[in-house]
């Protein structure tokens, strides 16, 4: 099975932006497709983005315009670039994957079967 392990998460004012990785391992990445979910604090899991194997990319309407998500599958990594972020974007970040011939839907946190330790996003008003 794949292990997830993201990094790139941290501090950031108003108005900054990160990008985030997440580093796929045991099997190839170009095997799944992949999506990035958040947890606020004291709120449920919520879907951010995802990317199919073939590169159709889905966005949750709170970030359509400001995240882009993307992958290099010779690196076994999948990206999230967060631009223009704002204080209600402070949550864990959680990268997922599930294997690449999967036609349910992609936006929900049950889709899934790996599930990354996550990384925290800070975002300061």
């Amino acid at each position: 099975q794949v292990q997830l392990v993201e990094s790139g998460g941290g501090l950031v004012q108003a108005g900054g932006s990160l990008r985030l990785s997440c580093a796929a391992s045991g099997r190839p990445l170009s095997n799944y497709q992949m999506g990035w979910f958040r947890q606020p604090p004291g709120k449920e899991r919520e879907f951010v983005a995802a990317i199919r194997d073939v590169g159709n990319t889905y966005y949750a309407d709170s970030v359509k315009g400001r995240f882009t998500i993307s992958r290099d599958n010779a690196k076994n990594t999948v990206y999230l670039q967060m631009l223009s972020l704002k204080p209600e974007d402070t949550a864990v970040y959680y990268c997922a994957a599930r294997p690449r011939y999967s036609f349910t839907g992609i936006t929900s946190v049950g889709d899934y079967a790996y599930w990354g330790q996550g990384t925290q996003v800070t975002v300061s008003s």
